[in-house]
């Protein structure tokens, strides 16, 4: 009988290892008599769909090529030409990425990044409510620009670094501390070992083993010469794949510097309100500063190649107009979600926790301003490179608002020619000239006498560019760009073969319901899914379903897929909703109830925001009380 038992044990061993590849083998049988049964084109295409979604949900394969499987089955069923198909995979958003891509390379390249965190940190000061506040924003800022991943990794070590300056001195401060500041109660902080050892299971069983005993992150990334990046991993450390940001394959590599000794860790209980409240508020901050442009998240992205694909007429969704509609959402996100983490963790004493008076700053918040001060001290002087950075990103900025601002003619009038010019060719002009451009100031002199010398001035080459193609190379996201690809294929497989409009009449029930009564349950069930599935996979599957549905009901599309877009960036409950989470969940100053219960009010609060903002400020910016005449044109197409 033990015998038995201990073999049956051992297939189920096997099974459970296997389970991805048996996923991959029984999906397309399974289904396989859907396109045999009825072999219409709606059938075949839904194959495709049902096939590609359960692999890109499940990841089962990598999405990359979870998103070739409509490279093959569309031509072998008929639905599509392998041309057509292929040029699917190529559109604007390529271009548009890689110049943002050139861009980002240099700010990473030369520190941009690092000064501009490490300055508006200082503006804040050390305050407990303030710093929170000062890291959000900063955080918010460069995610808007950067992936939210290369974000948080580059903002977390510096944060560490002051709330370890903070917890130094928690001794001697604790009752100066306890006089001031009082902290919620912790029902799980007496049990905190107990509870890290099994949140540490949970995300082991869930993304494959995850510390949560380390504490510095530095991106460790080796191009190997294939297109893709090659990460090593070790005791100690962590590696992981992005999955719906601008790097899926960056390898975020954290070392263990310290063990995991909680009473000497956290001397007072207020201390580790602290760690948790500026750990969670960084990567919710990255979350929402990927909202505010086109270029933030990759799922804008997705959203905006996609609506203009299958709305060709509709010349509404451009980096201004995206912009004027999500910037105050993503500032009234960051103040409710600042107050909420602060009622969560620090209290409602917000004059204590938020006060600028240098008479409240305690020993501990002087040697805290002390540290970053010295921190932004060892950058030394703003360089030519960076000068240089900091132009290109203002100019880049400016060209995409004027040029189609819509309430004043933009620099496209100035040409004869009319819808040539995109977003994407600002980009990628700009992207190419970084490529051209000497990093070191002209006429300058040969280095020596500076203390610290930049890059630039120890390069042996006086015309070395600011980035080269290895550094375009190590950040360009090239499983998204097939993800993406693979998504616009779906879509047109979809409209070729009338399924669209066949889910469309299928969803005819729900006329009778009102168009933000759509718009909000189609918001949860993204912002649902979305806490266990990667994001761009599962907006690339929601977003032909509404379009489909909102042409049904006579709704403006845009009613229905803007909400989603911004609410599937809402995966911040789990450790695996995202990286960004995950990388803020091993240096262990949360546990997994504490992200649950404050991701919780965050997802409620972006779903709230986003309603509020597509019912009030987004009905004249985009028309929605009328079914626009490029949705009426694309449905007549559709039944014809």
């Amino acid at each position: 009988m033990r015998l038995e038992a201990a073999a049956r044990m051992d297939i189920i061993k096997k099974l459970w290892r296997a389970r991805k590849l048996i996923l991959v083998v029984l999906i397309p049988l399974s289904l396989l008599p859907l396109p045999l049964i009825h072999p219409t084109s709606e059938a075949c295409c839904a194959y495709v769909l049902i096939v590609t979604a359960v692999y890109w949900v499940s990841e089962a394969v990598p999405l990359g090529a979870a998103a070739l499987v409509p490279a093959f089955l569309y031509p072998l069923f008929g639905v599509l030409k392998s041309s057509e198909v292929a040029a699917e995979y190529c559109k604007d958003t390529t271009l548009l990425l890689m110049g943002v891509i050139c861009l980002a390379a240099s700010i990473e390249k030369w520190n941009l990044h690092k000064r501009i965190a490490l300055r508006m940190v200082m503006v804040a000061g050390a305050k407990p409510g303030m710093l929170v506040l000062g890291f959000m924003c900063c955080t918010a800022f460069l995610s808007m620009w950067l992936s939210n991943t290369s974000t948080t990794a580059m903002v977390m070590p510096i944060a560490e670094a002051v709330l370890q300056q903070l917890i130094s001195t928690g001794v001697a401060d604790a009752q100066e501390d306890s006089e001031t500041v009082e902290a919620p109660e912790d029902d799980c902080f007496s049990d905190k070992e107990e509870n890290r050892q099994q949140n540490q299971l949970e995300l082991l069983s869930r993304r494959g083993s995850v510390n949560p005993e380390l504490c510095t992150v530095t991106e460790t990334v080796e191009p190997n010469g294939t297109g893709r990046k090659a990460s090593k991993v070790s005791q100690g450390q962590m590696s992981f794949k992005q999955t719906n940001g601008h790097r899926p394959s960056t390898a975020i590599s954290i070392s263990e510097s310290r063990k995991d000794n909680k009473e000497a860790r956290y001397p007072t209980k207020r201390d580790h309100m602290i760690c948790k409240c500026l750990s969670l508020s960084i990567t919710y901050a990255a979350t929402v500063g990927g909202l505010i442009t086109i270029t933030g998240t990759s799922t804008n992205l997705i959203f905006a190649e996609q609506f203009n694909n299958r709305y060709p007429d509709a010349k509404v969704i451009n980096f201004g107009t995206w912009f004027i509609f999500s910037f105050p959402i993503a500032i009234i996100m960051l103040l409710l979600t600042w107050v909420w983490l602060h009622f969560l963790f620090l209290g409602c004493n917000f004059r204590e926790t938020c006060s600028f008076s240098k008479k409240r700053k305690t020993r501990r918040e002087i040697l805290s301003e002390t540290r970053i001060h010295e921190e932004y001290v060892k950058l030394g002087p703003i360089s030519y490179p960076e000068v240089v950075t900091g132009v290109f990103f203002i100019l880049m900025t400016l060209l995409w608002f004027t040029r189609e601002p819509g309430f004043v003619p933009g620099w496209t009038s100035l040409f004869e020619k009319k819808g040539y010019r995109t977003d994407a060719t600002v980009s990628v002009l700009l992207g190419f000239l970084l490529f051209l451009i000497p990093a070191r100031r002209p006429f300058s002199r040969a280095p020596g006498t500076p203390a610290r010398e930049s890059p630039a001035e120890t390069d042996p080459d006086p015309l070395a560019p600011m980035i080269t193609w290895n550094d375009f190379q190590r950040l360009m996201p090239w499983e998204i760009v097939i993800l993406v690809g693979g998504g616009y294929a779906l879509a047109a497989g979809c409209k070729v073969s009338g399924l669209s409009m066949w889910i469309g009449r299928q969803l005819e029930p729900m006329s009778g319901l009102p168009p933000w009564m759509v718009a909000l349950l189609a918001c949860l069930l993204v912002s649902a899914v979305t806490e266990f599935a990667s994001n761009p996979a599962t907006l690339t599957v929601f977003l032909p379903i509404l379009s489909a549905l909102s042409e049904t009901l006579q709704i403006n599309p845009l009613y229905t897929l803007i909400p989603s877009t911004m609410c599937v960036s809402f995966g911040v409950m789990l450790p695996v909703g995202n990286p960004p989470n995950a990388i803020v969940f091993s240096y262990g100053h949360v546990q997994i109830s504490d992200m649950v219960k404050a991701g919780f009010g965050v997802n409620l609060i972006g779903v709230m925001v986003v309603m509020l903002a597509i019912m009030t400020w987004g009905v004249p910016l985009f028309n929605l009380t009328e079914f626009p005449d490029w949705a009426v044109a694309r449905n007549i197409t559709g039944n014809v």
